[in-house]
């Protein structure tokens, strides 16, 4: 995906120098169908999106990560004009022509087997997002061009919220593809309370994450963590590719932070399924917690992550020091206030 340079048209808006710079750095854009355009609110004029070369940029990028020596083959001559498989390498561990790999390296997914894109996982050591983004790539290639309806918003039911409220001794929230905060448990939103100080509503955590200069404290990993959130809007975003919203947000991203296009550009793909966060809190301190993340099989879409911390460790305490004070915030009628770094409220210690 890339995104053409184009001139910011907001009336009465200082023009966003860096725009036009990331665009001509090679700025890989947000998969999107057809010739439509991505805008976003504040009404900047948006670079159309090319298709094919979202796929070339990813087949080439993952090419280019596979040596001859990681998949059994040997490496003649000393000499090669490209740091990966050549693409005929490719083309014969996929079962391939080479006319057939190149046409499809060049973009042109239409028509293409289940089988030739099993071929190509294989032959680029695909694990499974990538090959699911693959997969995506072409389903959209596939798709006749209609004018389809954004895809329909999943509701919040009870029963959702029921089952946060029932988890009390672990942070869990519900989100949806796009990372807005749909619902917390009391532990959750005393977690990310931060987020919750943004204008913007609902809280985002994909925005806070790029765009807070609070996240690069509450991370203590900022660089991971600012890689796999784009690398999870990328995978979305293929996913998802009707949904106007994720449009909107990847287009605010390209042209209010400085570290995105880079990190879109690198073609990343990733699940957020179970991992670890590294987490500075502004009032319990560092907390080192491992997460599951569950999509509910009736709410395509709405996904619940539970953060957990493991037992007896400095974590797990600064879990039991965070409920308390969520729990005293609560008894203020203050659970609903963010608290940035130098707030009050960070600051004060709890009283007995």
């Amino acid at each position: 995906m890339s995104f053409q340079s184009s001139r910011c048209r907001s009336a009465g808006r200082p023009h966003d120098h860096g725009t036009a710079a990331r665009a001509a750095a090679g700025v890989a854009a947000l998969p999107r169908s057809g010739t439509a355009s991505l805008v976003w609110p504040t009404r900047h004029t948006v670079r159309r999106v090319d298709e094919r070369a979202e796929v070339r940029d990813f087949l080439i990028d993952r090419r280019g990560r596979v040596s001859p020596a990681d998949a059994g083959l040997p490496a003649y001559g000393g000499n090669r004009r490209v740091s990966g498989l050549r693409r005929e390498e490719v083309a014969m561990l996929a079962g391939l022509s080479v006319d057939y790999y190149t046409k499809v390296e060049r973009g042109n997914l239409s028509g293409v087997s289940e089988s030739a894109l099993s071929g190509i996982a294989r032959a680029l050591n695909f694990d499974e997002s990538d090959s699911e983004h693959l997969a995506n790539l072409a389903r959209r290639a596939n798709t006749t061009r209609t004018r389809r309806s954004a895809p329909r918003e999943p509701r919040l039911r009870s029963s959702i919220r029921q089952v946060l409220d029932a988890i009390e001794d672990a942070p869990a929230w519900v989100r949806n593809r796009r990372y807005d905060i749909l619902a917390t448990n009391g532990l959750g939103r005393a977690l990310f309370v931060q987020a919750f100080a943004d204008a913007a509503k609902p809280a985002n955590l994909a925005r806070f994450t790029l765009l807070d200069p609070a996240a690069k404290t509450f991370w203590r990993d900022w660089s991971r963590a600012a890689t796999d959130t784009v690398a999870y809007l990328r995978t979305e975003a293929a996913r998802s590719p009707d949904d106007e919203m994720i449009s909107n947000l990847v287009g605010e991203f390209a042209t209010r932070s400085a570290e995105f296009p880079r990190l879109w550009a690198k073609q990343d793909v990733r699940f957020h399924r179970t991992g670890s966060k590294s987490i500075h809190h502004p009032v319990v301190g560092d907390l080192d917690l491992d997460f599951e993340a569950m999509e509910f099989p009736s709410d395509p879409g709405m996904v619940l992550t539970v953060y957990t911390a493991e037992p007896h460790s400095p974590s797990a305490d600064a879990l039991r020091l965070l409920a308390a004070w969520s729990t005293e915030e609560a008894s203020r009628g203050r659970a609903g206030a963010a608290i940035r770094g130098g707030a009050t409220a960070a600051r004060r210690p709890l009283e007995p």
